[in-house]
């Protein structure tokens, strides 16, 4: 096991991301995992945090396998993974009707964590993408392809733990990575944790609240 917990894993990360202090950069998590990863790293670089909030598209009978992602925003940032939709024998409309409802649970996280506070600002700054490990990246893509679209001069992937075949391909789509474990196969995010108990919606509403609460001091 690499990491005790999320919280070890972004003391480490934020280690790793010390020289971009200076940078003056934004951190944006990915809820509900990545905002006790991201909020170690955003307290060390003195960096505001906020959210970029994606949801993995389902197949309609088996909802754990991948067949897209879909990211926040006006126009939403949407990955299709052609290969299960064809193997699965998803319509367009069957497609289109699980991205909607996922797109209702994206506004609906929002609302629960930010309540009615504006996005960060982060058009011409550096932004660090973070979650707490990526395994098929379909979600990880979505929001990035979101965060760039608000035109950031610097976008960054940081993560505890990724595959290094997904490493690849992700990074088509960001300015750096930084991974602190990228095993060439994976198995499953938790088993590089000793401690992987899922994350509340109340634990990321305390830790966003704390953050706000350190940058205004």
């Amino acid at each position: 096991m690499a990491f005790q917990d999320r919280t070890d894993a972004g003391r480490r990360l934020a280690e790793a991301l010390r020289s971009y202090r200076q940078q003056q950069p934004v951190v944006l998590a990915l809820p509900r995992g990545g905002v006790p990863v991201a909020a170690e790293v955003s307290a060390a670089l003195g960096a505001p945090l906020d959210l970029v909030i994606a949801r993995k598209i389902g197949v309609p009978d088996q909802p754990e396998l991948a067949m897209g992602a879909v990211a926040e925003g006006a126009v939403p940032a949407i990955v299709r993974n052609e290969d299960v939709i064809l193997l699965a024998g998803v319509s367009e409309a069957e497609f289109n009707r699980v991205c909607e409802g996922e797109r209702r649970e994206i506004e609906r996280r929002r609302r629960r964590y930010l309540g009615d506070r504006a996005p960060i600002e982060i058009a011409g700054r550096t932004a660090i993408v973070i979650d707490d490990g990526i395994a098929t990246g379909a979600t990880m893509r979505a929001a990035l392809l979101a965060v760039r679209t608000h035109k950031p001069e610097m976008l960054m992937l940081a993560v505890p733990v990724a595959p290094t075949s997904v490493l690849a391909i992700l990074r088509r789509d960001v300015d750096d990575i930084v991974c602190l474990e990228s095993p060439e196969l994976l198995g499953a995010i938790g088993f590089f944790y000793r401690d992987f108990d899922q994350v509340s919606d109340e634990e990321v509403v305390d830790l966003l609240a704390r953050s706000r609460m350190g940058a205004s001091r």
